[in-house]
């Protein structure tokens, strides 16, 4: 019985699940793009002028201060990713012989402050950017 277990799990995280995801996003999307259709239809049949940008996805653009935040939040999760490999192999929690938490613990660490001084560095230098997107955002709450 474990040996079935010991195969069914991974083919499930790997294969099932996966497919479940697509089908839920691409039947989500059909069903968008069906009632948009009936709005239209309707829409015609009343005579009603269509908005040509009716069917375009609406795409959220994202401000600068929104991708250095992001870029942040990347950094602090890969730095403490590192981190937990590095204290769980330190408390003996590595089953194996080799020490591939610590190495992954310390690439993991590496890249976090990596991304940290490139989040310091595009913060400093896209400052002036930064103040125009506000002030343009407090000109049209205004």
């Amino acid at each position: 019985m474990a040996f079935m277990e010991d195969i069914l799990v991974p083919i499930f995280i790997c294969v099932v699940l996966p497919v479940l995801i697509i089908l839920i996003v691409m039947n989500a999307r059909k069903h968008e793009v069906s009632r948009k259709t009936e709005v239209a239809l309707k829409a015609i049949e009343a005579g009603a002028p269509i908005d040509p940008n009716f069917f375009k996805t609406a795409k959220k653009k994202e401000s600068i201060k929104e991708r250095l935040l992001g870029q942040l939040t990347g950094a602090c999760i890969t730095f403490l990713m590192g981190v937990a490999f590095m204290v769980a192999n330190f408390m003996g929690w590595n089953p194996s012989g080799l020490h591939l938490f610590s190495v992954a613990g310390g690439v993991m660490i590496a890249i976090g402050i990596g991304l940290f001084i490139s989040f310091c560095v595009s913060r400093k230098m896209l400052a002036k950017e930064i103040e125009a997107e506000e002030n343009d955002l407090a000109n049209k709450q205004e």
